[in-house]
């Protein structure tokens, strides 16, 4: 027979867990939509160039006379392949020990603040109204 409380644990670090996950793909959109969006305007001439005719030289050239703008899109496309990188890292081979007593730890202290706590009503309410109508 197992233990409710194991239970009940598992499935607010899960979502937990899925509360980080958002959140990470929630900074990359706004990533893109704010310091991509400016530094692919600030492309937009050297884009027409290379739907013409992409070379590599013509992408180094932009780069190299727009530095911002290849930063913003450098910033962008890493944050991108990072969390593509970690999420697929999570799903192939389950999530490593030091992240998930990371978010244990979260978690313990987001039960230890009770209802101040901003992540309480995503993580732990929905247990507690549950919990309430089986009575």
């Amino acid at each position: 027979m197992s233990d409710p409380q194991a239970s009940t644990f598992q499935q607010q670090l899960q979502r937990l867990h899925r509360l980080t996950v958002v959140a990470r793909w929630l900074l990359v959109i706004v990533l893109w939509l704010s310091v991509g969006l400016i530094s692919l305007w600030t492309l937009r001439p050297e884009i027409a160039l290379w739907l013409d005719h992409f070379t590599w030289v013509a992408l180094w050239y932009a780069f190299r006379h727009y530095p911002w703008a290849a930063l913003g899109v450098g910033v962008c496309v890493g944050s991108t392949v990072s969390v593509l990188v970690w999420q697929s890292r999570n799903i192939i081979w389950g999530m490593p020990n030091p992240e998930r007593r990371r978010l244990e730890h979260q978690l313990w202290r987001i039960r230890a603040n009770g209802a101040k706590h901003p992540l309480w009503k995503w993580v732990v309410a929905g247990d507690q109204d549950s919990d309430s109508s089986k009575k």
